[in-house]
């Protein structure tokens, strides 16, 4: 059983090297305002942060406010995000959150978690992505998949759900870490422990990550041995030739020698 001061003292160390690997991490998602970060992260539901980003110029150019949104056809934003998948959901939301927005917001993004998780769209995470990024505000540990899969691999959390790991996380990991944590581990994720086949070689952790649920890499199979000219039988097989393994696996001597 780890001590809550044995937990604390191993996210230290984690954090200590997260931040000497990916100083300068930060949001994938391209936006400008916190309006367009917001949009932008109910669009990354089930769809990759790429994707996202080459969907977001022309529906931002085409409504640059959450008004805009708010009044638009419904159809038009429908077709501007159909290849982030699940488009008319998440055109729907987007349109009903910017409606709530305008009407009880005057317009801006709220600054608090309790209304923005009011909002059409926008759960815990999403919240947590707006606060921390758009305006600075450590209001919780963000999980998404990257982080919630490689929080158990550190031994960090034993938590497959977001919110349970969350609050594992925040019990350890200083308040003034949440937001760089998250980013420094999405990083982290796609670039070197991915999900099927971590580079653990090249780890910048590995040396004190417990690799929880991480299949060890399988050992080199012997190749079976193959038959030579000589069949099952001890007869010499004359009407085939060797294969190049054969012939330089039986060719130990030269013959006469």
């Amino acid at each position: 059983m780890v001590s809550a001061r044995q937990a604390k003292k191993h996210a230290q160390h984690v954090l200590e090297r997260l931040a000497i690997a990916y100083p300068d991490a930060v949001c994938a998602l391209n936006h400008s305002t916190p309006l367009q970060l917001l949009i932008a992260t109910i669009l990354s539901a089930q769809c990759t942060d790429q994707r996202v980003n080459l969907v977001t110029p022309a529906l931002f150019n085409r409504f640059p406010t959450a008004q805009a949104f708010a009044a638009g056809p419904l159809s038009e934003i429908e077709q501007l995000v159909q290849s982030t998948g699940f488009f008319r959901n998440k055109a729907k939301n987007i349109q009903l959150c910017c409606r709530a927005i305008v009407e009880r917001h005057n317009g801006k993004v709220p600054k608090d978690l309790d209304s923005l998780v009011a909002l059409a769209g926008v759960g815990r995470k999403t919240a947590n992505v707006l606060l921390g990024t758009a305006f600075g505000i450590p209001s919780g540990v963000v999980v998404d998949t990257h982080v919630g899969r490689i929080s158990i691999r550190l031994g960090l959390t034993k938590q497959t759900d977001p919110v349970r790991a969350e609050r594992d996380l925040m019990a350890i990991i200083p308040q003034s870490e949440w937001i760089n944590y998250s980013h420094r581990l999405i990083h982290h994720g796609r670039q070197v422990c991915l999900a099927r086949k971590p580079r653990c070689e090249i780890c910048t952790l590995a040396d004190i990550c417990p690799k929880v649920g991480v299949n060890p890499p399988k050992p080199a199979s012997k190749a079976k041995p193959q038959r030579g000219a000589t069949g099952s039988g001890g007869r010499k097989d004359r009407g085939s030739k060797p294969t190049e393994s054969t012939a330089v696996r039986t060719s130990g001597k030269p013959r006469g020698s």
